[in-house]
C-alpha cells in the first residue's frame, strides 16, 4: 500500500498501479498511468460523502487549471478568499464545495458547455471583441482575441 500525498491529500492509499525504486536521490515511485490516476482520485473526491476538505477542494481546483483568481470570479469572491479556504484560514462554504464538484463532474463526465465554460475561466487575461455576421442561418458569432 502506498499513501498518496500528492497536493496534501491524507486521505489516497494505493493499493496498486505503482512501483517504488530507488534512484540517486533516494527512494522514489513512480505511477502506472498518472492522468488516470488523478481523474479516478477528482472522481472519488467529487462524489465522497462527506464534505470536502480544503486539500481535496485545491485538488480538484487544480485537476481543472483552474487559479484562485478564476475560481473566485465564479463565486464572486476575491482570489484572497479562496486562499484562505484552501488554508483552512476560514471554512469553505458549502455553495462553493458543491459547484466544485457539480464542475468537475461535468467536465469529466465530456460537458461540453462546461469544458468550454472552464477553459474560459482558465483565460483570464485577454480581451475578446465579438464580431456578429448575419448569415442565412441567422446571427452567428465569431471572437477575435489578444492577449494584454
Amino acid at each position: 500500500m502506498y499513501n498518496y500525498t500528492d497536493g496534501g491529500l491524507t486521505n489516497i492509499v494505493l493499493a496498486n498501479g505503482y512501483e517504488e525504486h530507488d534512484t540517486e536521490f533516494g527512494p522514489g515511485v513512480s505511477f502506472h498511468d498518472l492522468d488516470g490516476l488523478i481523474k479516478a482520485i477528482c472522481l472519488a473526491l467529487a462524489s465522497k460523502r462527506s464534505p470536502l476538505s480544503a486539500e481535496e477542494f485545491r485538488y480538484l481546483r487544480q485537476a481543472l487549471c483552474l487559479s484562485q483568481t478564476s475560481v473566485g470570479r465564479l463565486m464572486g469572491v476575491t482570489d484572497q478568499a479562496v486562499a484562505k479556504w484552501e488554508k483552512k484560514q476560514v471554512p469553505l462554504p458549502k455553495l462553493a464545495e458543491f459547484a466544485m464538484r457539480a464542475i468537475y463532474m461535468e467536465h469529466a463526465g465530456g460537458n461540453q458547455k462546461v469544458k468550454d465554460l472552464v477553459e474560459a475561466l482558465n483565460v483570464t487575461e485577454r480581451v475578446l471583441t465579438i464580431v456578429m455576421r448575419e448569415t442565412e442561418k441567422g446571427w452567428q458569432h465569431e471572437e477575435e482575441e489578444s492577449v494584454t
